[in-house]
């Protein structure tokens, strides 16, 4: 399937570029389609070497957490659940430690800790998968858990709300943490609906009626506080966090008589090779990404969009924020860049501004994932994971547009 997609892109950007050529005179659209293959080749090394720093990093210090047994309890705690949810994978296993760590890093929305993370679990999954090129059902479930991008603590988006000159950066808060929750519910819900997943299970249902009842407590102790007291509660948590686990697993390390440096080496070491190998991937889908859009293909879509709102006569606010949507699960780098273009044109505070930030934290780069995910370990064939994971992606889009028109009319 990846295959089709990859080179449909291509098609699909050539055929465009011709009817720009031929029928609109534009005699310069494969200039720029050619100028956006390198761009994009020499964006992906710039991923590579930032990634490099943060792979090495990450994978050094759960090195230590795993002599230090941390991932082997972890894998215990969340046994009862995933032995359910992911029954070929055996009771405690540490690709069920990696997997907690990745969803914990990513629900404080800590992206660079949980990327190294999840590679280092779909490593782990990989060793129990009896295909080499096939993706097994536990690394579908966990693929499209992670595109769902459930995050509670978005701070990134502050932040560039901030440097726009939003006058209350957070005020996007409860949206995002509506939309990614109802992104990641439906991911769940079409992975268990593929794989026949019994979620009614006693214990499954223990787990999930559990997270929202926490959910459902951090939202009420939340509500309270002023735009500047969420801000600043977020960013606390958050660095407070993954700070704290890093110490966490240093004392614990030493207190095991764990040769802790030593052990951050052996760890860094491994994730240099993991990153490295992640180049030839990277590049083939953000060539292609890049090519697509450099062809007027996204720009064609949000006309036919417009028009078709138009006709129905509907409020049509949200069209000016659908770029960011578009390109969110091809491009996170340019998934950004748009939405920072539409705070720029309409304002950061704007419905149009509002709406592309809510999009921007809804939900992930869905293809970034499945190529830098599946490509760490040889996966080609992704079966239903790429189905599954922009349906979620679908579910967290029209969330946002729907409560972004609720909070802010």
């Amino acid at each position: 399937m990846l295959n089709g997609i990859w080179l449909s892109f291509f098609l699909v950007s050539f055929a465009a570029a011709l009817w720009q050529w031929l029928g609109m005179g534009d005699a310069e659209v494969f200039s720029r389609l050619v100028a956006s293959l390198f761009d994009m080749a020499r964006l992906s090394v710039e991923i590579i070497l930032v990634l490099v720093g943060t792979m090495t990093l990450w994978l050094g210090f759960l090195a230590i957490a795993e002599k230090a047994g941390l991932i082997r309890l972890l894998a215990r705690v969340l046994d009862p659940l995933f032995s359910r949810l992911m029954p070929e994978v055996p009771s405690g296993h540490p690709a069920l430690g990696h997997i907690s760590m990745n969803f914990a890093a990513n629900i404080l929305g800590l992206d660079n800790a949980a990327t190294p993370i999840g590679i280092k679990a779909m490593h782990s999954l990989q060793s129990l998968n009896p295909s080499t090129t096939t993706a097994s059902n536990a690394q579908i479930l966990f693929l499209v858990l992670n595109a769902s991008s459930l995050t509670l603590l978005p701070v990134t988006i502050f932040m560039y709300r901030a440097q726009q000159g939003a006058a209350e950066p957070t005020s996007v808060f409860l949206p995002i943490l509506l939309a990614t929750c109802a992104s990641s519910l439906v991911g769940l819900l079409s992975v268990a609906l593929m794989q026949r997943l019994k979620l009614w299970h006693p214990v499954v249902l223990a787990y999930l009626l559990g997270g929202a009842l926490a959910l459902g407590l951090l939202l009420a102790a939340l509500a309270g506080m002023s735009a500047q007291a969420l801000a600043a509660t977020s960013s606390l948590v958050g660095n407070l966090t993954l700070f704290g686990i890093v110490i966490a697993f240093l004392v614990i390390g030493a207190l095991r008589k764990v040769n802790v440096y030593d052990t951050f080496i052996e760890g860094a070491k491994e994730g240099f090779s993991f990153t490295i190998s992640l180049l030839p991937y990277l590049v083939a889908m953000l060539v292609a990404v890049g090519a697509l859009r450099a062809s007027g293909v996204l720009d064609a879509g949000l006309d036919g969009v417009r028009w078709a709102v138009a006709g129905m006569g509907w409020d049509a606010r949200f069209i000016d924020a659908l770029p960011t949507a578009f390109i969110k699960p091809l491009s996170g780098s340019g998934a950004r860049a748009m939405m920072i273009e539409t705070m720029d044109t309409f304002g950061v505070d704007s419905f149009a501004g509002l709406l592309a930030a809510t999009f921007q934290g809804s939900t992930e780069t869905t293809f970034y994932v499945i190529a830098v995910y599946f490509g760490a370990v040889g996966i080609t064939r992704i079966r239903h994971g790429l189905g599954c994971a922009l349906l979620a992606d679908v579910a967290g889009m029209l969330t946002a547009i729907g409560v972004c028109y609720w909070f802010f009319g």
